[in-house]
């Protein structure tokens, strides 16, 4: 019985130390076990390492042991393991149990125990609490001792959650923490470590339990080594701030463990008495030892080789640059992989970027971190199927399922339901229809063509195939007790399910594809998620199967089942490049290390305060004599000992690096290591990479050289270098002809070149391949405007009938649609009813307004606006908006003595018009089609003036720059066919006018004073005609009567003012006769050259932009055509405004 120290600093050499001891012991003519434990993390590496040393052990004495190890060996021997050990899942979803049940108990924990994120915290409480030995009726006891009485509350609320874990536990369980809180009392039943020699190595500290078990340990074993990081120990006091502060106070403890028990200390081994020898030949490695934590240190004065700083502009550059060089050192240095550590304090930003661009660079990797279970797509299947019922089978939960990969389905069977869906809008019992008939196309105006059907048909069937697993999974979830089941029973639901959908066998072949793509990792993590599934539902039907549970519960329960899992990952090869976190770093033959991600606050680690019991509990608490885990200050202080280990974890070089931005951007600073290095070493290598790297010489170029990859990338730079500098290093013409005979870059290294003179406008396309495109030459006049706005839009749009995926809601096309289509059958409903707009009452109006909505809305399956509460007050909405603007239409037309003639006036398709034909100069005949909302008349005599109408749901009026430039074509289009119509050719006809009305609602700022009158006058004035009227101020007045004689006068009908004198005024938006002639003419020609450039195949990215904005402001195709105005060959044409006088004289000049 007997304890004997190892002492030294970082590198000293004490796990050699032990390893050459236990390869001496075991030759000796002993048949007792010796023993290397050391913690869970670190057993692969000590077992690798330890049969290294081993060249003959005849009796198989020597074991490496974690503490979790030589507890299965204990009970194994000495009974125990009767009862169902569960792991940290099975632990959390007891707690969860526990939790349900005393729930309404709680004081301070009331609300916080529902919240997310609750049940790890107070799993990791419970575990605190059992690794320092204090059970619930100890936590009673001390509650009621401490003066605080938000900790006292805290107190409590723990201690019945954690009694409620405890009385279930026991009833069939046991708990791994409670494994090692026994393990000591059973170690005296074992004679398995009679005589035993044991080394602990690798740790800092225990706790309580831990030191328990060493304590029967050094009454058992023959003799107990501890290794601990020490200096030269001189200094006895604990002082938190020092870097070895945790092994210090480690060794007091097992000292006075020792002096209670009776157990000889030996005389301790000090390894720092002579050079250490990990850093022998390294001068600056070793001063880093001594120094870095010494006050005050010595100045390194010499230059530094084996010490680099190096900085960068973010994280992406950094990783790329550590992979350069560890290309580097192993093809030229000699280095081998397993030589190169790369660590950092917070993995989770790293490990991504490790990941790709280490594999670009073809360097063998192993990341010592362990994925989430929970986001594997098997998981995420399970969790969606169960949530379908709770979300009402809404789209994110229903194509959470369907997208996982799982099920059989091709991607274009997914994507044609999901747009089927999402135009739809279908959710909840809609899935369980027989059949979905609703429409592809919300067309108000069109009934379903055959391809229509077709897809409809097909979407059924995909849909059929999906629901038919679910409907047979949710009937059983349904079960008999209002929606309550066993779990035992869910349990088994989930596992037919998963049968029934075929998940085992789609397993098997996904993990045998992956082998057969070297990617054994995904095959292990597949394999791996199986039996956790397979385990979490053992779990559940061994914790709590007999519980009646609501489907919501038991989401939880398994989620939080599947929180707790971590897919392991195996090292693939013995020769890789080892990327860790510095807290569980180890690899003893690390030459090269590199430290990355050295920023402030980062590493060393701020630790927060943040678990349920905070700094001042914890103080508290030592003040009464109860000893827990350090406060997150001492943690932050421990921090310091895990930068002295970085540091010293290397025999060759030490290369620190460090972004100073994030992957948001943000701005990070350097780490007080990298201060603190600089002050030591003077003369470090400090390396800034925030800018490109300029190669001067070709020498440069090959220094640099690295892998296919990155190699074929610096070329495409080069190559963009030369397009600007016109020269390229010959270097670069050499890879160029190494790639273009490569197999697997020919074709891109060809595209190179190619990409030389790439931009991104496109060619003319051959005339009868456009033509075949735009539908035998028959245009509206809307698509010619898009067509003057950017060509390529345009060909996307109509030329390759490119759509956006429809969503279901009510866009703006959508309410143009629907107005124009309520606004028609009002007409027509007028005319049915032998009624004009000068007769009709309010009352009319919203009868019939109210009939026309409902009866339109309810024609179509589906439609939005019944689709919901929302939607059906939207449509409420609309209705009023309309019953407003159609009396304020009937309002116009009582004030003038224009009629209506017509409604929605159709040229072309199956209008009652032919189409408007335009001839081109080259003889060829093209066809317009259009749609004109309303026709008015006057008749004088033999004289008619005819009044075009267009109805707009935003802001609209006539901007004749916009007419100029072919953007406003409509109106003027549209004047001119029906001027030329011979319908109204029995007599002299003439415009008066063409003229936008919003259809609106206004809202007017009123008050009590203001009269009805009044409020209706501001209703005109908000909602008056826009556009252009004759300048004849007797036509202007038969436009609207209530013009005064003798008075300047606005009118509220139209855009006119008529002066006193009866003159019109400046402020109206108007021409004269000959200047609407110029119009019309203008128009036919920009027609022809826009028909002419587009038969002729122009389809060039020529957006325009004027003061206010682009065509490119509101483009769906902005991502094809890439239009970018920095880029060569991208400009916008610049639309200047012009006075009316300047632009009509332009038209002039070109017409005449």
């Amino acid at each position: 019985m007997s304890l004997r120290f190892i002492f030294g600093r970082g590198g000293s050499g004490k796990t050699t130390y032990c390893l050459e001891e236990i390869s001496k012991q075991v030759l000796d003519d002993g048949t007792s076990p010796i023993i290397l434990l050391v913690p869970e993390q670190y057993t692969f590496e000590s077992e690798k390492r330890l049969s290294n040393y081993l060249k003959k052990d005849p009796y198989l004495r020597a074991r490496v042991l974690s503490f979790k190890t030589l507890s299965n060996i204990v009970f194994s021997q000495v009974g125990g393991l009767t009862d169902i050990n569960i792991n940290a899942s099975g632990r959390s979803m007891m707690i969860y149990k526990a939790l349900e049940g005393v729930s309404e108990d709680l004081e301070i924990f009331s609300k916080a125990a529902s919240q997310p994120g609750f049940i790890g915290t107070i799993a990791d409480m419970i575990s605190e609490l059992k690794q320092y030995s204090i059970s619930h009726e100890s936590l009673e006891n001390i509650a009621g001792e401490v003066q605080s009485e938000t900790l006292k509350l805290k107190l409590q609320d723990i201690s019945k959650i954690y009694a409620n874990y405890e009385n279930i536990l026991h009833e069939n369980y046991i708990d791994s923490q409670d494994l090692l809180a026994s393990l000591a009392d059973k170690i005296e039943s074992c004679n398995y470590f009679d005589n035993a020699i044991i080394y602990i190595d690798e740790f800092t500290g225990f706790t309580p339990n831990q030191y328990r078990v060493i304590k029967s340990l050094l009454h058992k074993a023959a003799e107990v080594n501890v290794t601990l990081t020490l200096d030269n120990n001189l200094v006895k006091t604990y002082n938190k701030t020092d870097v070895f502060s945790r092994t210090k106070f480690t060794e007091e403890k097992l000292k006075k463990l020792c002096l209670e028990s009776g157990v000889r200390i030996k005389p301790e081994i000090s390894l720092n008495a002579s050079k250490i020898k990990r850093f022998e030949g390294n001068k600056e490695l070793e001063h880093l030892e001594r120094n870095y934590y010494s006050y005050p240190y010595k100045i390194y004065e010499e230059e530094t080789e084996s010490i680099a700083i190096k900085e960068f502009s973010n994280l992406y550059s950094e990783v790329e640059q550590i992979a350069k060089e560890i290309v580097f050192l192993v093809r030229d240095k000699k280095a081998r992989y397993r030589d190169i550590t790369v660590v950092t304090r917070d993995l989770n930003r790293y490990d991504f970027l490790v990941q790709s661009i280490f594999n670009e660079y073809e360097i063998p990797n192993f990341i010592d971190s362990k994925k989430e279970a929970k986001s594997n797509p098997i998981i995420v299947l399970i969790i969606a199927a169960l949530e379908m019922q709770n979300r009402r089978y809404n789209y994110e939960t229903m194509f959470r399922y369907l997208k996982s990969g799982l099920l059989g389905i091709s991607i274009e069977d997914i994507s044609l339901i999901e747009n089927y869906v999402l135009a739809n809008g279908i959710k909840g019992k809609r899935w369980f229809e027989e059949k979905w008939n609703y429409r592809v196309y919300h067309k108000l105006n069109e009934d379903e063509n055959d391809y229509e059907i077709d897809i409809i048909n097909r979407v059924n069937e995909i849909k059929d195939l999906i629901i038919k697993p679910i409907i047979k999974l949710q009937e059983k979830l349904k079960g008999k007790n209002k929606g309550k089941n066993k779990a035992k029973d869910i349990c088994k639901y989930i596992y037919e399910f998963l049968l029934d959908i075929n998940i085992p066998n789609t397993i098997q072949i996904m993990i045998d594809k992956f082998k057969e793509n070297n990617e054994i990792d995904l095959a292990n993590q597949y394999a791996q998620v199986w039996e956790i599934v397979v385990d979490i539902l053992d779990q559940i039907v061994e914790i709590m199967g007999e519980d009646t549970i609501n489907l919501d519960k038991f989401i939880k329960v398994i989620s939080i089942g599947f929180d707790e899992y971590e897919l392991a990952t195996v090292p693939p090869s013995l020769d890789q490049v080892l990327v860790s976190s510095v807290d569980r770093m180890k690899n003893p033959n690390t030459k090269h290390l590199y430290l990355m991600g050295t920023t402030d606050g980062i590493f060393p680690l701020i630790s927060k305060d943040d678990g349920i019991l905070n700094d001042s509990d914890r103080k508290n608490l030592g003040d009464n004599g109860v000893e827990v885990d350090i406060d997150s200050k001492t943690k932050t202080f421990e921090e310091q000992f895990l930068v002295y280990r970085a540091l010293t974890s290397t025999k060759c070089s030490l290369t620190v690096t460090y972004p100073i931005a994030d992957h948001e951007g943000k701005t990070l600073r350097p780490s007080i290591i990298v201060s603190r290095l600089k002050k030591i070493f003077p003369n470090i290598k400090n390396t800034s990479y925030l800018s490109d790297v300029k190669y001067c010489s070709s020498e440069e170029i090959v220094e640099n050289i690295t892998t296919k990859a990155p190699v074929f990338n610096e070329l495409i730079k080069a190559i963009k270098e030369f397009e600007e500098e016109k020269y390229i290093d010959s270097v670069w013409l050499d890879a160029y002809k190494y790639f273009i005979q490569n197999d697997d870059y020919y074709i891109r290294a060809k595209n190179i070149i190619e990409g030389l003179n790439y931009t991104n406008q496109v060619k003319q396309i051959e005339s009868e391949k456009i033509r075949a495109l735009y539908d035998n030459k028959i245009f509206s006049v809307s698509r010619l405007e898009k067509y003057a706005q950017c060509p390529f839009a345009y060909f996307i749009q109509y030329g390759l009938k490119a759509k956006e995926r429809k969503e279901f809601e009510f866009t703006p096309p959508d309410f143009g649609t629907f107005v124009h289509n309520i606004l028609d059958k009002f007409s027509k409903q007028l005319s049915k009813d032998n009624l004009d707009w000068r007769e009709i009452t309010d009352e009319y109006i919203v009868e019939k307004v109210t009939i026309i909505v409902d009866d339109l809305i309810a024609k179509i399956p589906g439609y939005i606006l019944q689709s919901s509460a929302r939607y059906k007050y939207l449509a409420y909405r609309l209705r009023n908006m309309l019953v407003s603007a159609i009396s304020i239409i009937s309002n116009q037309i009582k004030k003038g003595s224009f009629d209506p003639a017509d409604y929605e006036v159709e040229f072309g398709g199956k209008g009652k018009y032919p189409p408007i034909k335009i001839v081109l100069e080259n003889g060829e005949e093209i066809n317009l089609i259009g749609q004109i909302d309303r026709v008015d008349m006057f008749e004088d005599g033999q004289e008619k003036y005819i009044r075009i109408v267009d109805y707009k749901s935003g802001n609209k009026d006539m901007n004749l720059t916009d007419v100029y430039h072919g953007l406003q074509l409509q109106l003027l289009v549209y004047l001119d066919a029906i001027l030329e119509s011979a319908k109204y050719n029995d007599g002299d006809i003439n415009p008066a006018a063409i003229l936008y009305f919003k259809i609106d609602d206004p809202i007017i700022k009123s008050n009590e004073d203001k009269e009805d009158d009044s409020i209706r006058e501001e209703i005109l004035k908000k909602l008056k005609m826009k556009g252009l009227v004759l300048k004849d101020s007797n036509i202007i007045r038969k436009m609207d009567n209530t013009l005064p004689e003798g008075e300047k006068a606005t009118s509220l009908v139209i855009p006119a003012s008529i002066n006193k004198d009866g003159t019109i005024s400046k402020n109206t938006s108007g021409v004269n006769e000959e200047e609407f002639s110029i119009l019309r003419k203008y128009v036919k020609h920009t027609i022809k050259e826009l028909s002419k450039n587009m038969l002729e195949g122009h389809i060039g990215i020529a957006p325009y932009k004027t003061k206010e904005s682009t065509s490119c402001d509101f483009c769906s195709f902005a991502t094809i055509c890439l239009f970018d105005s920095t880029f060569k060959d991208n400009s916008y044409r610049i639309i200047n405004k012009k006075s009316q006088d300047e632009i009509i004289n332009k038209m002039r000049g070109e017409v005449e």
